[in-house]
C-alpha cells in the first residue's frame, strides 16, 4: 500500500490489526464522496478525502478500545453516513470478530447508502430505518452516540429503551465538559474519560452504569 496513505492514518496505526482495514477505509471514502454529489451524506465542509480521514474516520476509529468485543452486537444511534458504526464494522471485520453492528438511521436515503456500503465491503451490519425512540426493550453490548442528540436526551433514551447493554460511548466536543457536568446533576454515572485523537478540546466518555438520581 502507498506509504502516503498509511501516513494519513498514522494516529490510529496502533489500533488497526491489518492493512486490509485501510483498503476498506479508502473504498468507504470513495463511496461517500461519490454519493455526496447526489445526497448530503456528510457536510460539504468536510467533503474532502483529508477531512473525512481527519474529522470522521480517525475520530470514529479511536473508540474501538471502548467497544465490548465479547458481545454479539453493538449499536450506533442515528448512524447518518456511518460514523462511527461503519468504521467500527470495518475494524471488527479485519479483527475477525463476528459481532453485528446495528445501525439506526431514520433517513431512507442514508439507510440505503449504509446498506450499499455494508454489501460492498462485506460488513456484518444490520441497518434499521426506524426511529429508535419508538423501540423498547432493546438489548446490545456497546452503544455509540456521535453527533446524534444532546447527552441528556441520549441518557434518557438508554435508560428508558434499553433493557440490557454493556456501556455507552459519547463523543464530546468543545462544550462537552459543561454538558457532562450538568448531566451529572440528574444522573449517577460510572464512567471513564479519554482525550480525543482529533481535537485537543474534544474527549470521549465511556459510561458503564447509568442511574437516575431521585
Amino acid at each position: 500500500m502507498d506509504q502516503e496513505i498509511l501516513n494519513s492514518y498514522s494516529r490510529i496505526n496502533h489500533l488497526i490489526v491489518s492493512r486490509e482495514t485501510f483498503f476498506d477505509f479508502e473504498n468507504y471514502i470513495s463511496m461517500i464522496l461519490e454519493k455526496n454529489k447526489k445526497i448530503n451524506i456528510i457536510s460539504q465542509n468536510t467533503a474532502s478525502k483529508k477531512a473525512i480521514i481527519d474529522r470522521h474516520i480517525i475520530d470514529s476509529a479511536q473508540i474501538i478500545d471502548f467497544v465490548d468485543l465479547n458481545s454479539n452486537t453493538t449499536t450506533d444511534l442515528g448512524s447518518g453516513g456511518g460514523m462511527p458504526g461503519i468504521i467500527v464494522a470495518i475494524i471488527l471485520k479485519n479483527m475477525k470478530n463476528n459481532m453485528t453492528v446495528h445501525l439506526y438511521e431514520k433517513s431512507y436515503h442514508k439507510s440505503c447508502f449504509l446498506k450499499e456500503v455494508s454489501k460492498k465491503l462485506n460488513l456484518n451490519t444490520e441497518v434499521n430505518q426506524k426511529n429508535i425512540f419508538e423501540i423498547k426493550n432493546l438489548e446490545t453490548g456497546t452503544i455509540m452516540s456521535r453527533a446524534f442528540k444532546p447527552m441528556p436526551i441520549v441518557l434518557d433514551l438508554v435508560y428508558e429503551n434499553f433493557s440490557k447493554y454493556k456501556n455507552v460511548i459519547f463523543f464530546m466536543g468543545k462544550s462537552g465538559k459543561k454538558i457532562f457536568e450538568n448531566s451529572k446533576n440528574n444522573w449517577e454515572l460510572d464512567y471513564t474519560e479519554k482525550k480525543s485523537l482529533t481535537n485537543e478540546d474534544s474527549f470521549l466518555i465511556n459510561i458503564k452504569k447509568i442511574k437516575k438520581k431521585n
